[in-house]
């Protein structure tokens, strides 16, 4: 059987579908593109994906006119559909090409929708929450440096812990006053972050020319309450470049002393 030239994968928030994405891209070796429609400003897995696997397309939002013409010159294509989207989204297309669905749903969730819609049912994992009652949101920083012990103190003491409502999923990309990019990814099911720098150049030179921001799903969030903390998270222009050279010099030094 011929390789799929769509592969569309869609389940509950949380349940892997990311995960199990990077794990068929990683053994990928033909021309291949990821698409997750719907991100809006603030995509957070394709700038994850295209850090770690720079060999990929990535189509974002508003680029979905040219995918068609990427898989006529023979790249296949991953598709991610968030659970906030209808499973009828970019059906017209999925008819058009050699597609298959992946259904990526938790054990104990049964005879739903993506069970129906799936050709493939994956075993994901658990996941909190009824979908149906949750909300999205979202927020570009892109252009800002967080201050370290600020961003740990909103996201590990007041964020995951209800302060601005209940938290079923969240990450975020953020950069840092030393120049690095984490990934941040909690997972309410579990009560556990997991943060990773990504493989990106140290930004040390005034604003980070780069993607970032952070993504929340849970009921009855205090959208209003979190904007402003992040935004107080965000480092002054002055502290900002003070930090940048104390950071240069004492990479130079360290490189000097080697």
């Amino acid at each position: 059987m011929s390789q799929p030239t769509i592969t569309a994968v869609a389940g509950p928030p949380g349940s892997g579908k990311t995960t199990w994405i990077r794990q068929q891209l990683a053994a990928e070796t033909l021309p291949v593109l990821y698409l997750c429609p719907g991100t809006g400003n603030v995509p957070i897995d394709q700038t994850c994906i295209a850090a770690e696997f720079p060999q990929i397309t990535i189509l974002t939002d508003g680029e979905e006119s040219l995918l068609a013409k990427h898989l006529e010159n023979g790249v296949s294509a991953y598709i991610e559909l968030g659970f906030h989207l209808q499973l009828t989204t970019l059906e017209n297309l999925l008819q058009s090409f050699h597609s298959r669905r992946i259904s990526v749903v938790p054990p104990e969730i049964k005879d739903t929708e993506w069970h129906q819609w799936g050709d493939v049912i994956v075993e994901g994992i658990a996941v909190s929450g009824e979908p149906e009652k949750l909300s999205i949101w979202r927020s570009p920083t892109s252009g800002q440096v967080l201050d370290p012990a600020s961003l740990d103190l909103f996201w590990y003491e007041e964020m995951t812990q209800g302060a601005y409502g209940q938290i079923h999923r969240a990450k975020g990309i953020f950069d840092i006053a030393d120049g690095r990019s984490f990934y941040f990814d909690f997972a309410a099911k579990f009560q556990e972050t997991a943060h990773e720098e990504l493989p990106l150049p140290r930004w040390l030179e005034g604003r980070p020319q780069r993607f970032s921001g952070i993504e929340i799903v849970g009921e009855n969030l205090d959208e209003t309450a979190l904007g402003q903390t992040l935004e107080d998270c965000c480092l002054a222009e002055t502290i900002m470049l003070n930090y940048q050279q104390q950071v240069k010099e004492s990479l130079l030094l360290a490189e000097e002393t080697t």
